[in-house]
């Protein structure tokens, strides 16, 4: 979709570091437009007045739950970004000991060997090395047919291939030598490559995705799956919890935190994301030393949506009968949504010709009506391609909140599982901003169900159902924050494997 050079590109930063506790209280409790104005950084004077004049339809009166909206966001992001280093820490601490007892056959083994001077020392980034989502769910292989085999049924919703994007999305949070090898060895397919990208603005290298193939010649399906939110990283939340926008023109607002982790601009220099959603330039150049040079002069490093657009014209030219399929689970769902959409703005249309679809899990919201409307017109006709994966009461899907506040909207097909693995499919998830007193002890009591589901899945569907002691202590922190339980891999896994289908409209848990 080319844009004309008198197209004007808005956008909306939320900026939690401009204002204080007096400044939320004013605005929150007040209604001091001025001080919620502190908040916020936009494109115009007519955006900023849009923003804090939203009512029950935009341009009527502010209401307190429109405030409510943005002080959660506020109060959220000021609150990990000041945990940020202990979450670090305790994620580095956690994984060491999860290895550490694994790779030494558990608390008993760890005291044997400690005492012959035997222990095995985990080495990050090794072979051996698993993460703590690993070690919540350490199932790598996949859903077998009736000959005991993978058939794999390349079309778009088939529980097969949904299966295989979620061992792919839920592979993605490991190493890339772990990666390789579960692909190579135990899928029998074949690894093409693993890419550790820049996100300018928080400048690291903070997005990972990878690519393989279903064999090394002439493959059929070409898989792309993305890293979603790492239980630890700080950086990852706030992204989830960041409202901030910018708008493209023709297509809709989408969301600034997605954008950046595509590699794609850098809200301190908000003219980076024109510059870099225009380039279509897809050739990498590298140093000498095999790093990538600067794309633009304003971004720094490898951009994750250039890199994996190349890699992909490049497999889709190497194998004709090819196509290709995109997944991810958390924030990685919703960078593997925004993928198409920008190869959509670029006017990819013989990459786009060869997508078999999209297939997210517990993923965050990433734009408003206008881009859903636009993005359905070219992947929902005349079958469905997008389809977003949601179990029962997981928090992330009802991130950002879908109100006039700040318009962010699901699309495509929704097929919600609720606690028995019953499976619909809905427009949206029920209860679609996890907001309420009345929804609060419906999903502590689903909870505790979950903790006791939990303990006796093993007996109940067999010994690759048995839940590891990792999952359990993740059920129990489900007691406090159920929304948080429930966006675990294991749910996605069972749900689709175990799922039975109702095809009337049911009460959940």
């Amino acid at each position: 979709m080319a844009t004309e050079d008198g197209d004007n590109f808005s956008y909306l930063i939320v900026q939690p570091e401009n204002g204080g506790i007096t400044d939320l209280f004013r605005y929150g409790i007040l209604g001091n437009k001025a001080s919620g104005a502190k908040f916020f950084e936009t494109s115009d004077e007519h955006t900023l007045h849009e923003e804090l004049s939203v009512g029950g339809d935009r341009g009527g009166g502010e209401t307190p739950a429109h405030r409510w909206v943005i002080i959660v966001s506020i109060v959220m992001r000021k609150l990990i970004k000041f945990f940020g280093k202990p979450m670090e820490w305790t994620g580095y601490v956690v994984d060491l000991i999860l290895n550490l007892l694994s790779l030494n056959g558990g608390i008993l083994g760890l005291f044997f060997n400690l005492l012959q001077g035997k222990m095995v020392i985990p080495v990050r980034g090794s072979a051996t090395y698993i993460s703590t989502i690993g070690h919540i769910d350490g199932r790598i292989d996949l859903m077998v047919g009736n000959d005991g085999t993978p058939a794999i049924q390349l079309d778009a919703g088939n529980r097969s291939l949904m299966d295989l994007c979620m061992m792919a999305s839920k592979l993605a949070y490991e190493n890339a030598i772990v990666i390789k090898n579960v692909v190579n060895q135990h899928w029998k397919m074949h690894f093409i490559d693993f890419y550790n990208c820049w996100n300018d603005y928080q400048k690291e290298r903070s997005t990972q995705v990878f690519i393989f193939c279903d064999k090394p010649k002439d493959a059929n399906l070409i898989m792309i799956s993305f890293r979603g939110t790492e239980p630890f990283d700080a950086d990852d939340w706030i992204t989830d919890f960041d409202y901030s926008w910018y708008e493209i023109p023709k297509l809709g607002k989408v969301h600034m935190g997605f954008l950046e982790a595509m590699g794609l601009g850098n809200r301190i220099n908000t003219s980076s994301f024109q510059q870099l959603l225009q380039a279509t330039n897809t050739k990498l150049q590298f140093t000498n030393e095999g790093e990538p040079k600067k794309l633009l002069p304003e971004m720094g490093e490898l951009s994750a949506y250039l890199a994996v657009r190349s890699k992909l014209k490049s497999l889709l030219n190497e194998h004709k009968n090819a196509k290709f399929m995109v997944t991810g689970h958390s924030l990685g769902g919703a960078l593997a949504i925004l993928f198409p959409i920008v190869l959509v703005f670029h006017e990819e249309d013989e990459v786009l010709q060869r997508m078999i679809g999209v297939h997210t899990f517990g993923q965050p919201r990433v734009g408003n009506r206008e881009l859903g409307k636009y993005m359905e017109s070219k992947l929902q006709h005349p079958n469905p391609r997008y389809f977003r994966v949601v179990y029962c009461n997981d928090v992330v899907p009802r991130l950002p909140y879908d109100n006039k506040t700040f318009l962010y909207k699901h699309f495509g097909v929704c097929l919600y599982y609720d606690s028995l693995f019953v499976k619909q499919k809905v427009e949206e998830e029920p209860n679609r901003n996890d907001y309420g007193l009345w929804y609060l002890i419906p999903e502590h009591l689903n909870a505790v169900w979950e903790l006791a589901r939990g303990m006796t899945m093993g007996m109940a569907y067999g010994p690759e159902y048995k839940e590891s002691w990792e999952g359990i202590v993740m059920r129990l922190i489900g007691l406090a924050i159920p929304g948080l339980s429930a966006h675990g891999p294991p749910n996605y896994v069972n749900s689709i494997r175990l799922g039975t289908e109702k095809h009337i409209q049911m009460s959940t848990l």
